[in-house]
């Protein structure tokens, strides 16, 4: 059994990266003779957009991508997410975090502590208001909840490993390399750690096919499977597509937006080409 997904949010235009992620994903299953299914990814309901969706359906349609019906949207499982939270913060692994962007760089960069480190989510977080021991009583509503990595860690009785092509790999020093991750936030309910994880497990996802920018944040969802007792599908990460200045393609980049080419003239085969399939 091969199943793999596709998962855009759409708060922007697909460019040619997500052409090349969401092509590959389906030949890849078509070779199979699994599951390709698409799922949309818009539990940042401030950003999200109806007519975003309606092009991501368009422009993949356009380029000879199918899937089963219906999609899985995020914003639809919110209560699902809570359950997990609610796990997680009864085993003593959560614990609420009320620290601002500006509020972690200041205390990562303080004298004392050296020059801010970077995992996954950017710089990793000092452990400003990490308690000595789990928070006690009812899981707080309406905060940002963090996952205390190194007590979660603790916990495990044998090593993390996942399949990465041919090869097992098998994470390290996570709570010096990653840090208290966010897996709940005020704006949004959950994070995307915990979203990806629970929508993988739940539609039965072997196969995760993304770039190779989210390899780092792999580490963090194979702990998730571990500690909420989910399977570890295989990961391939794939080579990311690039600017002419080497950059990788953002939604901002109209240039090369799926829907540009298609105005030019260009066909399915030409977006093939242009992204090496």
């Amino acid at each position: 059994m091969f199943i793999t997904r596709f998962a855009p949010s759409p708060t922007g235009p697909l460019h040619l990266g997500h052409a090349f992620s969401a092509m590959l994903a389906h030949d890849m299953a078509r070779a199979a003779n699994g599951t390709f299914l698409l799922r949309i990814d818009d539990l940042d309901q401030s950003r999200s957009r109806p007519e975003w969706e309606a092009q991501i359906f368009d422009d993949l349609t356009w380029l000879g991508l199918s899937w089963p019906a219906p999609v899985l949207r995020q914003s639809t499982r919110l209560s699902h997410y809570r359950d997990a939270l609610k796990t997680l913060w009864n085993q003593g692994f959560l614990y609420p975090c009320s620290c601002s962007r500006s509020d972690i760089r200041a205390a990562a960069a303080a004298p004392q502590e050296g020059a801010p480190l970077n995992g996954p989510d950017g710089v990793i977080y000092p452990g400003t208001c990490r308690p000595d021991t789990p928070p006690k009583g009812a899981m707080p509503q309406d905060t940002a909840l963090r996952l205390d990595i190194s007590r979660a860690c603790k916990t495990l009785s044998s090593p993390l490993t996942y399949k990465e092509k041919d090869d097992i790999i098998t994470p390290r020093n996570l709570p010096a390399t990653v840090g208290d991750v966010v897996l709940a936030r005020r704006d949004m309910g959950a994070s995307y750690h915990l979203s990806v994880v629970l929508d993988d497990a739940d539609q039965q996802t072997t196969h995760v096919i993304r770039g190779q920018d989210l390899r780092d944040a792999t580490q963090i969802h194979v702990l998730l499977q571990r500690l909420l007792g989910l399977p570890t599908p295989a990961y391939h990460h794939h080579r990311l597509i690039r600017d002419d200045h080497d950059k990788r393609l953002a939604k901002r980049d109209d240039a090369r937006a799926i829907a540009t080419y298609r105005a030019e003239g260009a066909s399915p085969q030409d977006i093939r080409k242009i992204v090496g399939l």
